[in-house]
């Protein structure tokens, strides 16, 4: 039986067309950044404009102050570190303390590696590193110059033995703490592949806890700067002509104030250019690459 409701059929609509928008109404999809915006993005300029209006607030405060023995200008050091520079010892001097600083840092980084591979393969190793970081830890390195005074003497020796206690503790508890947190799949995957020992922990446990490894020699090399400058501050020469903290110190006694504040800029500029060139380098080509780290 046919339905006496009646068909209802599609309606019609009118045809039109339409023309193209302007691109400007509808919205620009890319467009080139202004010079301004480029500048901003480059990180180097972001910290030079940074250092300048630090110079600034420093050289408007010493002309209020007025006062050059116990507050020199921001121009006046500058001419007395370029002084110092180009005709004076603070050049050699840096090299000393850089080259002593090397020397000390590079053996608390072997150290460190070897306590804390220890640690990662055997139990006892783990036990005799948790036990030594626990003792030595909380210890200031500047507090062990009076037994490396009578241990090694007045010299190098001495400021590389507090420089290897400043740099194996925190160097060992990242990397430590790095290796730990390597998830349990990688490990069976390292293991499946049959890595064992040494193999295991620089195939494997480096490069995944490699984030964690470079914030400890970061630490580390901060620590190491600071307690060289501290001991040539207490004791000086680290060879015949001494290092920056020397240079200080013997400005200090001669109330050259702007020499000393010469000598405090080059310790500044030298971790400038370690954490900015060296550091940098080394993570722009590792974890960054390795899209470990934004």
């Amino acid at each position: 039986m046919a339905s006496s409701e009646p068909r209802l059929s599609p309606p019609v609509r009118e045809e039109f067309e339409r023309s193209p928008r302007a691109v400007g109404e509808i919205g620009e999809i890319s467009r080139s950044l202004s010079w301004w915006q480029r500048i901003k993005d480059i990180t180097l300029v972001r910290r030079l404009f940074i250092l300048a209006l630090l110079a600034g607030l420093w050289q408007g405060y010493t002309i209020w102050v007025h006062n050059p023995l116990l507050f020199p200008t921001f121009t006046a050091t500058i001419d007395a570190w370029w002084q110092a520079l180009v005709h004076g010892p603070l050049l050699l001097r840096a090299w000393n303390s850089i080259s002593t600083l090397l020397m000390g840092y590079a053996l608390g980084v072997a150290i460190a590696t070897v306590l804390t591979t220890l640690a990662v393969l055997t139990r006892f190793g783990a036990d005799f590193l948790g036990t030594l970081t626990a003792m030595f830890s909380p210890l200031p390195a500047i507090a062990l110059l009076p037994l490396a005074l009578l241990w090694f003497g007045l010299g190098k020796g001495s400021i590389i033995f507090v420089l290897i206690h400043a740099v194996l503790w925190a160097v060992a508890l990242n990397m430590l703490s790095g290796f730990v947190s390597v998830s349990e799949t990688l490990r069976m995957a390292g293991k499946n592949y049959g890595l064992t020992g040494w193999r295991y922990v620089t195939k494997l446990l480096m490069p995944a806890a490699f984030p964690s490894i470079l914030s400890g020699l970061k630490i580390g090399w901060m620590f190491a700067w600071r307690t060289e400058i501290a001991a040539e501050l207490v004791f000086g020469a680290t060879s015949s002509s001494g290092g920056i903290g020397w240079y200080i110190f013997e400005n200090r006694n001669e109330l050259e104030t702007a020499a000393v504040f010469a000598g405090l800029l080059t310790v500044i500029v030298i971790g400038l250019l370690v954490e900015g060139i060296v550091f940098r380098t080394i993570e722009v080509h590792t974890v960054r690459k390795w899209g470990m780290q934004r």
